[in-house]
C-alpha cells in the first residue's frame, strides 16, 4: 500500500478515471451494436455521427488506440453506405 498522500490520492483518481473510462467505452460499444442493427438508412446516417463522435472522443483520451477509432469508422462508414 502506498504511504505518500500524493500516491494515496493518485490511487484514487485512477479508480474514478478507470471506472469513468469504462462506462463510456461500454455506451460506445452498445450504441456501435445499435447502428449495426438498424436497417433504415436514415436512421443509422443520424446515428453513424453519433457514434463516430463518441469513437473520437474515446481515440482523444487514449481510452483505445487512434487506429482502432479509424477502423472502427470506417466499417461503420462501409455498413451505412452499403445500406
Amino acid at each position: 500500500m502506498a504511504n505518500h498522500k500524493s500516491a494515496l490520492k493518485r490511487i484514487r483518481r485512477n479508480e474514478v478515471a478507470r471506472l469513468r473510462n469504462k462506462y463510456q467505452h461500454k455506451t460506445t460499444r452498445n450504441a456501435i451494436k445499435k447502428l449495426r442493427e438498424t436497417e433504415d438508412k436514415s436512421e443509422a446516417q443520424k446515428l453513424y455521427v453519433e457514434v463516430t463522435s463518441m469513437v473520437d472522443k474515446l481515440a482523444k483520451r487514449n481510452v483505445i488506440h487512434d487506429n482502432k477509432a479509424s477502423n472502427i469508422k470506417s466499417k461503420l462508414a462501409k455498413f451505412v453506405n452499403a445500406l
